[in-house]
């Protein structure tokens, strides 16, 4: 059975390998590691509003957001690569903007390197719109915003 649930301390250890098995594919096309491999999980977990995705007692999902003013800003979306295809990303999209509006934010921002260009094409479906592009930190990002309707 799958749930979404906050996520705890003791569950930084499993975000951080899960992450770093979801963002390794990308080292050799970027030519370095991508920020979220970069992060302090037991930070992260302070700083922001971070939410798994498990299946049974496994976590195969996480999603990392902030809220800023009257924007949600998605800081990390990633599910495990055993697990990928099987709709788990969306599942976790749709549970961003419904936190969004339940949160009082009119939309979702995010950002994502300009060369993983699988997660562009996926947010664009979803209904994200790129705002701009911008090198931070080093990294070439793409910025993208969705605009949330109130149902």
């Amino acid at each position: 059975m799958q749930t979404i649930r906050r996520a705890r301390q003791e569950d930084a250890e499993c975000i951080a390998l899960l992450v770093t098995e979801a963002y390794t594919p990308y080292i050799s096309r970027i030519g370095r590691k991508p920020a979220p491999m970069l992060e302090d999980y037991r930070q992260v977990l302070v700083d922001t509003d971070t939410f798994v995705l498990t299946e049974g007692a496994e976590i195969v999902g996480v999603l990392v957001m902030s809220r800023e003013h009257t924007e949600l800003l998605l800081i990390n979306v990633a599910v495990s690569p055993r697990y990928k295809g099987q709709g788990f990303g969306k599942k976790l999209m749709a549970f961003c903007e419904r936190h969004a509006l339940h949160s009082g934010c009119e939309a979702v921002r995010l950002y994502t390197h300009e060369l993983m260009i699988e997660n562009i094409e996926i947010y664009k479906k979803l209904g994200y719109q790129e705002t701009h592009r911008a090198t931070e930190n080093g990294f070439s990002r793409v910025f993208m915003r969705k605009v949330l309707e109130v149902r």
